[in-house]
């Protein structure tokens, strides 16, 4: 997932540990509807990338309750690189039977045939939110669950914005109205506005602008359209009137240290903040307030993995029951409450936001959120746009967009 870079900031990734969820019993008696053989004696093995030790707990809970009751065993594992895991355990042709899926991972398993493309045998399929489906789509096929999910929103330092004389009926929600408070926030000592040198928060103004790296089928670059120029151009401006700066020009790791080093009175960040501001920084006051919209209206990013399965797997009928385990709605918000993610499953929105008030500005953007380009080499498209956006306070937003444009339409075609 793409919050994973910033939050490994934050929190690191969890070292590799082995936890081994035993019952007795032989799994399901009959061969699933999808084609494959099922070992009926074969148990099921579970690789995560765990942001931590409250959500490697959680999920060995939830894959221990179901183990107990389905009667069939189940061995968690948490990658310290998941990706080179993955890729060692389909070389192999003994890859774990479940695992977490990235978006920018998704399109090249499916299209080396790793991925067992699973999702419309899902029960709760239609639960899940539809632009989440749409970032585990590969090839007109919806392959995989979307475990959680989060969206970017404007943080805000309470005591900072009373400071500076703001109010609740200052908070912005246009981009004038962001430059504004940015403005009567920026001090000596803090910058009104920071966030990481990524797309992964840049293009949260892209989406605002109406922009998109892709069309919305995914078969023509985008990058270089008007609307993102235009944002970019905005972006710029509010670096050139000193009122907004990168996290790395404060010499923080990510927008999240900024704000809670009081660098910064606002950043753009995930719900993640949540998690690592109570970590390191617990007497941050904040607020959370949906992006103000741009030309294009309101618009936000969103990132997500989801539960693989391989093609590979001997018992993929368990591997579905699992899987259905862990998304549903009961479950999703027990993983909610223990590590912080946001439900995929429309069921669990009113309770997560009954149970998370202050955060529900993060679920309400769901309908809008952008997810980032799953195509195959798309990663490399956005690592490379993102070095040169950190370049974006002297350089030409223009000539920017049009690299990664042309990188773009190469793996477009």
């Amino acid at each position: 997932m793409q919050r994973r870079s910033s939050l490994a900031v934050a929190l690191g990734l969890a070292a590799a540990t082995a936890l081994t969820l035993s019952a007795c019993g032989s799994g399901f008696d009959d061969a699933g509807e999808t084609g494959a053989a099922q070992d009926d004696s074969a148990g099921l093995t579970v690789l995560i990338g765990s942001s931590g030790d409250a959500e490697t707990q959680a999920v060995t809970d939830a894959v221990a309750a179901w183990s107990e009751e389905s009667g069939t065993e189940a061995t968690l594992n948490t990658a310290s690189d998941l990706n080179q895991q993955l890729s060692q355990g389909f070389a192999s042709g003994k890859p774990a039977d479940v695992f977490y899926v990235s978006t920018d991972a998704l399109a090249g398993y499916a299209a080396n045939g790793s991925l067992h493309p699973y999702g419309d045998q899902l029960s709760n399929k239609d639960d899940f939110y539809p632009t989440l489906v749409d970032s585990f789509t590969y090839d007109g096929q919806f392959y995989c669950a979307p475990k959680d999910f989060s969206t970017l929103a404007l943080i805000i330092n309470t005591d900072l914005w009373t400071a500076a004389g703001l109010t609740d009926a200052d908070v912005p929600t246009t981009w004038d109205q962001l430059t504004a408070v940015a403005q009567k926030l920026t001090t000596p000592e803090h910058v009104g506005l920071a966030f990481s040198p990524e797309y992964a928060r840049v293009g949260a103004f892209m989406a605002e602008a109406g922009g998109s790296l892709l069309n919305e089928d995914g078969t023509e670059a985008t990058v270089n359209s008007p609307e993102n120029v235009e944002a970019l151009e905005y972006v710029k401006s509010l670096f050139s009137a000193g009122v907004a700066k990168y996290s790395s020009d404060l010499g923080a790791g990510w927008g999240g240290e900024a704000f809670g080093k009081g660098q910064a009175a606002m950043t753009i960040e995930g719900n993640w903040i949540a998690g690592g501001l109570q970590a390191d920084y617990p007497d941050v006051k904040y607020t959370v307030a949906a992006l103000p919209a741009g030309p294009g209206g309101e618009g936000t990013l969103q990132f997500s993995n989801c539960w693989g399965i391989a093609a590979d797997s001997p018992n993929q009928e368990a591997a579905l029951a699992l899987v259905e385990k862990l998304t549903s709605t009961d479950q999703q918000l027990e993983f909610a409450k223990a590590f912080g993610v946001m439900p995929s499953v429309q069921s669990a929105a009113e309770q997560w936001k009954t149970e998370n008030p202050d955060k529900a500005a993060f679920l309400d953007s769901a309908d809008y959120a952008q997810g980032v380009p799953t195509l195959e080499g798309s990663a490399d498209v956005i690592k490379d746009l993102n070095s040169q956006l950190e370049s974006l306070s002297t350089g030409d937003p223009a000539a920017i967009l049009e690299t990664a444009q042309k990188n773009m339409e190469a793996i477009v075609q």
